[in-house]
């Protein structure tokens, strides 16, 4: 791994003001050290930050659904796609896009099936959420912007969508990043048992399973989700307006049903779409990853994530890991943004 202390990363902060003409953020930089395999990052703090906010939110129809997304820096840099997950949103990467930007990359960062001005094009259309849907709707959202040839990064949802993109269509994608490595899986696999610790951590998997859990979730929404950013990130002292940014895009019509099923789903306990079971099946197969990796683990992660010596060998290209250190938790990009974006910079340039 490159120092990340070097010239070329000091020129990406300088300038990362020319990111700043599309849209309105603040950037924090934050100062780091590297070995092979860990990154340093400053305590997770929201401070007296100022708050950016994305401009010029664009819509665009794919596959099933109008996605609501932003587009940021030149038109023909090379593509990064970054994917969000839950109960998180675009802002995730508020501080990661002006870093590319100002690197000349061209920054794409939709709102998934369920969250912001992402609506469905049909009222009969399942609101599913399924592993497998979520990566068609992220192809179909690149079929109708002409990309053919994209980086992918993501956590959470957006990791285990960005592995599904990278293992299934590696023509179609030129390197990954994915914060807990390797998350692709089945509703086989979700039938065995774990140790109570493990089963513990999962308890709003299994209060979705019930209506009361349905319920609850739909009358406490942005209750629920800062409890979740709350012991996914038990370092991270985000401020009420970091959460409020986020936390309107899960007003979203669909947001609980779509949720509700994603989770379900996992259980063995909901269907999904026939018209997926032939992906399903090749992906409960794990398929192996071959196009150049990343992978990040914060050090203070609250939320169930494998062991990256668990899932190494399911990265067959160039591939490394890297931990993030200083109490950084399961939203990582917007946690040490730095740190995020310099594992795309690297591995755009394997």
């Amino acid at each position: 791994m490159p120092d990340i202390d070097n010239p070329a990363r000091r020129r990406f902060i300088q300038t990362a003001a020319a990111g700043l003409a599309a849209f309105e953020l603040g950037l924090t930089a934050l100062p780091a050290t590297a070995s092979s395999s860990q990154v340093a990052a400053l305590p997770a703090t929201s401070g007296n930050k100022v708050l950016g906010t994305f401009k010029n939110i664009q819509q665009i129809r794919a596959g099933e659904l109008n996605i609501g997304y932003v587009d940021l820096g030149p038109k023909n840099g090379e593509p990064v796609l970054l994917l969000h997950g839950w109960p998180y949103d675009i802002y995730s990467f508020v501080d990661v896009a002006p870093i590319l930007v100002s690197a000349g990359y061209r920054v794409l960062i939709p709102w998934l099936r369920g969250y912001g001005s992402t609506h469905f094009l049909s009222e009969s259309t399942p609101r599913n959420g399924q592993q497998a849907v979520v990566a068609v709707d992220a192809l179909a959202f690149l079929d109708a912007l002409g990309l053919e040839k994209v980086v992918v990064g993501g956590f959470d949802w957006g990791a285990r969508t960005a592995d599904i993109l990278a293992a299934i269509w590696p023509q179609r994608f030129k390197a990954l990043v994915s914060v807990s490595g390797y998350l692709i899986g089945s509703q086989a696999a979700n039938k065995k048992p774990l140790p109570p610790a493990a089963e513990l951590a999962w308890w709003y998997q299994f209060y979705f399973a019930t209506e009361r859990g349905q319920a609850g979730y739909a009358a406490n929404t942005e209750a629920f989700a800062k409890l979740i950013w709350h012991t996914a990130s038990p370092k991270w002292q985000f401020s009420d307006e970091e959460f409020a940014r986020t936390a309107q895009a899960l007003h979203n019509p669909d947001h609980v049903a779509v949720t509700i099923h994603n989770y379900r789903w996992r259980l063995g306990l909901a269907e999904g779409e026939s018209k997926y079971n032939d992906l399903e099946n090749r992906l409960a197969a794990s398929p192996l990853i071959k196009v150049p990796t990343i992978t990040l683990e914060g050090d203070a992660n609250g939320a169930p994530h494998p062991a990256p010596e668990t899932y190494a060998n399911k990265f067959t290209g160039k591939y490394q890991h890297r931990t993030i250190s200083g109490g950084i938790g399961h939203n990582l990009p917007q946690e040490a943004p730095e740190a995020f974006a310099q594992a795309i910079l690297d591995v755009a340039n394997w």
